[in-house]
């Protein structure tokens, strides 16, 4: 599988913000689904939001909704989360993946992160 580099993670306040990052460039498809995940000790990894390049469109697990923000910079080839209002409970590894599909319903299922074509190394958010 391709990888994929995601980096802004760190330590922040409840409260606070922090802005991830990943690199698309290895990405051409302009159907691709682009998702974050995420996976804290003791716990499966999670979808939390995914972007079908396509149409623009977003969705986000109900845990995240409103609070964060995913989108992509495509001139820069960067995939983003924005977190805002962090809580202690989204202390976790975060990771960055991408899929092949041409399917706008296949990006708002919410696939498991063993079934996307690139996947990242993590990015490790601690908030305390």
């Amino acid at each position: 599988h391709v990888q994929l580099v995601e980096s802004g993670g760190g330590s922040v306040q409840p409260g606070g913000s922090l802005r991830l990052s990943c690199s698309t460039s290895r990405i051409p498809n302009n159907r691709a689904c682009l998702g974050w995940f995420r996976q804290a000790p003791g716990k499966e990894r999670e979808s939390v939001a995914r972007f079908y390049r396509y149409d623009g469109s977003t969705s986000y697990s109900t845990s995240v909704k409103d609070r964060f923000t995913i989108s992509e910079d495509n001139v820069k080839n960067i995939l983003y989360l924005q977190m805002n209002s962090l809580k202690a409970e989204d202390t976790a590894m975060y990771y960055c993946a991408a899929h092949n599909t041409y399917s706008g319903s296949w990006c708002g299922a919410g696939y498991k992160y063993e079934y996307w074509d690139y996947r990242g190394q993590g990015t490790q958010v601690t908030v305390s």
